[in-house]
């Protein structure tokens, strides 16, 4: 099974790992194909360079790099990632989480993430 990480589960991963619970972190260990958005590079990057990420500073100086490394995937944000994103229901206004849940509908991937706000879309939360 394929997963992808909310943006708060690679930086967690990369602060330690310890931090995202043992079931959690086994998931992410055996899965040979753990994807990284594109959406999530952007805002580790945007986030970091305003100071609101401080705390990830090991990832944020080039997450692509730090995902590869890890052994992550790349998942590029497609057209319809977008108009699904933009056009979903629901109470999630950040435009970041709208777009890793459409991912996460489009390629079928479970999303790995502690918002358990996602739960009212079609897709597989874990965490």
């Amino acid at each position: 099974m394929a997963l992808l990480l909310d943006t708060h589960a690679l930086i967690w991963w990369a602060g330690g790992k310890t931090i995202l619970p043992e079931a959690t972190r086994q998931l992410i260990l055996d899965d040979p194909d753990v994807f990284v958005s594109a959406v999530s590079v952007f805002e580790i990057t945007a986030k970091f360079r305003i100071g609101k990420l401080a705390h990830a500073a090991l990832v944020a100086r080039d997450v692509i790099a730090y995902a590869s490394e890890e052994g992550f995937k790349p998942l590029a944000i497609s057209m319809q990632h977008a108009q699904i994103a933009g056009t979903l229901p629901g109470p999630s206004r950040d435009p970041f989480d709208r777009l890793l849940i459409a991912q996460a509908m489009v390629e079928n991937l479970p999303l790995v993430s502690i918002e358990q706000s996602f739960d009212v879309y079609a897709i597989r939360r874990l965490w």
